[in-house]
């Protein structure tokens, strides 16, 4: 059982690389989607997706309970999957159904914690291969607004906390990868 965070920027080729590494096992392959298509440029980016995915993937969407999801889908003879860590944070952050907040402090729901810290149990606990793409995003100016600075620190927050549990961490820049944590597989 290994567990590899794949980190990038937008554009950078991560989830190709992850779908490649996820491949390459020769196990049964299955995709945790966490996008939701909210207007029609985000349902053009979920169909560009699907279409680079062949009949071999099962896809489960699954914007929220990602722990849930990933306790009834890792097994030895599969390997899962999950695009993307910080898609599944912005639906966290917007899961009690608010809306961004002015300049005033952003206040994390309720479920915010519970789900994330189910997640790191859940990873801890996977019994088959896991890949986690995740956008990497602390690399630019901060932003301004409170909604966004709060994604930015949580998204950051996650990845660390992720990368610990994980065997392997690489970053990929223009399609290259560069290992982190761990071999190359």
């Amino acid at each position: 059982m290994t567990r590899t965070l794949v980190l990038g920027g937008a554009r950078s080729g991560k989830s190709g690389f992850a779908e490649k590494l996820a491949i390459a096992t020769g196990k049964e392959l299955v995709y945790i989607a966490t996008a939701q298509a909210g207007d029609g440029e985000m349902a053009h980016r979920i169909a560009h997706h699907r279409s680079q995915r062949d009949d071999r993937w099962i896809t489960v969407e699954e914007p929220l309970a990602l722990a849930d999801a990933l306790s009834r889908w890792c097994a030895p003879q599969r390997v899962v999957l999950v695009d993307c860590l910080t898609l599944w944070l912005s639906n966290l952050l917007f899961s009690a159904g608010d809306t961004a907040p002015g300049d005033e402090e952003f206040v994390l729901p309720p479920r915010f914690h519970a789900e994330r810290a189910a997640l790191l149990q859940a990873l801890a606990g996977c019994a088959g291969d896991v890949l986690l793409v995740s956008n990497e995003v602390g690399m630019g100016i901060i932003p301004m607004g409170a909604i966004s600075r709060c994604f930015l620190d949580e998204a950051g927050r996650l990845n660390q906390a992720v990368a610990a549990v994980c065997d392997r961490a690489v970053f990929v820049a223009a399609g290259l990868p560069l290992y982190l944590k761990g071999v190359p597989c």
